[in-house]
């Protein structure tokens, strides 16, 4: 239900739909009802062993299951959504989207044997500039789903030169080469992980995060984010 609070403060500061700017209604969180209909999803979890992303993982990391909530596109409306979670401080639509995510994908299976959640990290430098990691953010709300452990500490990232947005593949290939590396390997040797992103381009980024938690011995993978970018 929705509390009197709750109600007061929307009449105050009025929440707005991430995507067209329109006011939410009381139930609405994050995507107004015509935005979540017209929102691009890509199915991906119909098929989550042989679909167009996990199509991008092979020959390069053997992954059991990749799925993104929907397509996305540079200066769509869709955009705005993770321009907004990025670069406007404004985590909580990663929550909230990973928590939507999840749900819709809970009864295709996809968790199932799945042991821990690992969210891409950031560079110390970038993470304190931006005051949190956007993939934390969503991670957070697929956990708040499905109750499965989340850990930011396996993985740490070295550096960060520059953005991935206007590389083609081998560039984003190179400006990740060697950018991760494993700090627990003991807390995930032989478990399941799910890696999560907010967006998947070619791929690069979430190799090079696998490549490294494989290093820890009997690690299977899979690949979870909110967007997937054909270009």
């Amino acid at each position: 239900m929705i509390s009197f609070f709750g109600r007061l403060l929307d009449l105050i500061l009025p929440r707005q739909c991430s995507i067209c700017g329109c006011r939410l209604a009381e139930t609405e969180q994050v995507l107004c009802a015509v935005c979540n209909l017209m929102l691009p999803r890509t199915g991906f979890a119909d098929d989550a062993y042989d679909n167009e992303m996990a199509q991008l993982f092979w020959g390069r990391l053997p992954i059991e299951r990749s799925a993104a909530l929907f397509y996305y596109e540079a200066q769509s409306q869709v955009s705005r959504m993770i321009y907004e979670l990025k670069y406007r401080n404004h985590p909580e639509i990663g929550e909230r989207l990973g928590c939507f995510m999840a749900e819709e994908l809970l009864p295709k299976g996809f968790f199932e044997g799945i042991d821990m959640i690992i969210p891409v990290p950031l560079a110390r430098k970038r993470q304190r500039q931006r005051g949190y990691n956007q993939s934390t953010a969503i991670a957070r709300g697929i956990q708040s789903a499905v109750s499965l452990p989340l850990s930011e500490h396996v993985l740490r990232r070295n550096y960060y030169h520059d953005s991935q947005t206007q590389k083609n593949r081998w560039q984003r290939a190179d400006n990740v080469e060697g950018a991760f590396s494993l700090c627990d390997a003991d807390t995930i040797r032989d478990k399941h992980l799910l890696i999560v992103d907010d967006v998947v381009t070619t791929g690069a980024t979430v190799c090079a995060c696998g490549k490294e938690l494989m290093k820890s011995g009997g690690v299977r993978i899979s690949v979870l984010s909110l967007g997937y970018s054909k270009t």
